[in-house]
């Protein structure tokens, strides 16, 4: 299977903080989802694939293309939304966008008068005077214009109303009808990542913690709901984050069907979700 991105061994160093020998790559024609807790690293992953800061070590490939020696070629394929859209403020979403379209060589102007009229955005409105949903709504419009191979998108669903969130998720799934067309994105909204994506990537502190389809985690990981005084960490095959309440225990497991094997009858074994993921790896009192 052909990948849109690859990444290598790639690292970042900062002040207290370190993006460490990080790898995962994009199939073609797929929806990867990155998620992780504030400031684990992934919108420096973007950043990096986007190649507006450099990287320490590592290798980046898109569409097979080193991105700092092609940059110019695959950012004609890329469409791109960053999770604070900056544009001029006081000039014209029109004249914007005469000045960004020139840029894509299959810019395609009725795709984008058709998505600024879904979108309610007037084009003789100035960039500052829109509201942070309609300036990622704009951006959206501008990443959707130009027949982009890869959409990269950090955040975009940030500040947006829940009817729009659908509206966007089914756009991009449509979008997925044509295999060649891939998507990499970022979001802590991890429900809209179990709509939609293919693949899904868990970065913690800086680091890989699991690169995997997104159906085989929801398949193997698991929360177990069980009594305090019967909770032993080495009891729960494949523990990655327990907490204790009043009421008993849950513990994350990423073997649900060992642990569904060594469960007591009392037990109860739900399928866990993104977010309780994220929640325990970020949050619980071990993991492994």
């Amino acid at each position: 299977m052909d990948s849109v991105l690859e990444i290598k061994r790639l690292r970042k160093e900062y002040k207290g903080f370190t993006l460490n020998d990080v790898s995962f790559s994009l199939p073609e024609g797929f929806i990867m989802g990155l998620i992780g807790p504030n400031g684990a690293g992934k919108t420096t992953i973007i950043k990096l694939v986007m190649n507006l800061i450099r990287r320490n070590a590592g290798e980046i490939k898109v569409f097979g293309l080193d991105n700092i020696r092609s940059e110019a070629e695959i950012k004609a394929r890329i469409g791109f939304v960053y999770d604070n859209p900056f544009f001029y403020d006081d000039i014209s979403l029109k004249s914007l966008k005469s000045a960004i379209a020139p840029f894509y060589p299959k810019w395609d102007e009725r795709l984008f008068q058709k998505l600024m009229e879904e979108f309610d955005l007037p084009l003789k409105k100035k960039f500052k005077t829109l509201s942070h949903g309609m300036k990622m709504k704009f951006a959206l419009a501008i990443a959707m214009s130009h027949d982009a191979d890869l959409l990269i998108l950090d955040e975009p669903t940030a500040g947006l109303d829940p009817v729009f969130r659908i509206e966007l998720l089914d756009r991009l799934a449509a979008l997925m009808e044509n295999e060649r067309k891939s998507v990499l994105f970022s979001t802590h909204i991890t429900t809209d990542l179990e709509r939609i994506a293919d693949y899904i990537t868990f970065i913690k502190d800086g680091e890989i913690v699991f690169t995997a389809a997104k159906d085989e985690i929801l398949e193997n990981w698991a929360v177990v709901k069980t009594g305090g005084d019967r909770f032993e960490s080495d009891g729960v095959p494949g523990l990655r984050g327990y907490r204790r309440s009043e009421y008993g225990v849950e513990a994350l497991t990423s073997d649900a069907g060992a642990a569904r094997q060594a469960l007591s009858r009392d037990d109860v074994l739900e399928r866990a979700s993104l977010e309780d993921i994220m929640f325990f790896m970020s949050k619980g009192e071990r993991h492994g």
